[in-house]
């Protein structure tokens, strides 16, 4: 008769299964379901609208006399028709394209630019649905209005 004798090298190889498996699961919920999730999905005519909306920082727009700064002032863009939007400035002086209150795209992210220098472009692409007053920071008088509506493409 023989005797049956046990292994360690059973326990240990159960013990390197299960650790394996908790770094995988480990791993996948901190690392690929964030960045998996990190931007929601967006309907595709909206990320590649027909038309890009264009809002002029007209010449002049420092001096706080003059009535026009932002052209057109206020606007209504239709998200997947024209809701890519560009800011020109077309001044001698650097302006900025700030909203009055803070305003973060699901997508696109916090709204609100840089200096946008002479001659330079400020570009956002909105994909939500808001009403963003906005204005200059160095020059609080220039004041603009977008209004980000649901478009027909979308429906």
């Amino acid at each position: 008769m023989s005797n049956k004798t046990s292994s360690h090298a059973y326990g240990i190889v159960l013990i390197a299964v299960i650790v394996g498996a908790a770094v995988g699961i480990g791993y996948y919920q901190m690392y690929y379901i964030p960045e998996y999730n990190s931007k929601p999905h967006v309907d595709p005519r909206i990320l590649n609208p027909g038309q890009i909306t264009k809002i002029d920082i007209v010449k002049g727009s420092s001096n706080q006399d003059q009535q026009q700064n932002f052209v057109p002032k206020k606007i209504q863009v239709q998200l997947g028709v024209d809701n890519l939007v560009m800011w020109t400035n077309q001044d001698d002086v650097g302006h900025y394209v700030t909203p009055d209150k803070p305003h973060k795209d699901s997508y696109s992210g916090q709204f609100g630019s840089e200096v946008i220098m002479p001659g330079k472009k400020y570009t956002f692409l909105f994909t939500q649905e808001a009403n963003i007053p906005y204005y200059c920071k160095v020059h609080p008088w220039m004041k603009g209005e977008i209004d980000i509506v649901h478009g027909a493409l979308t429906s």
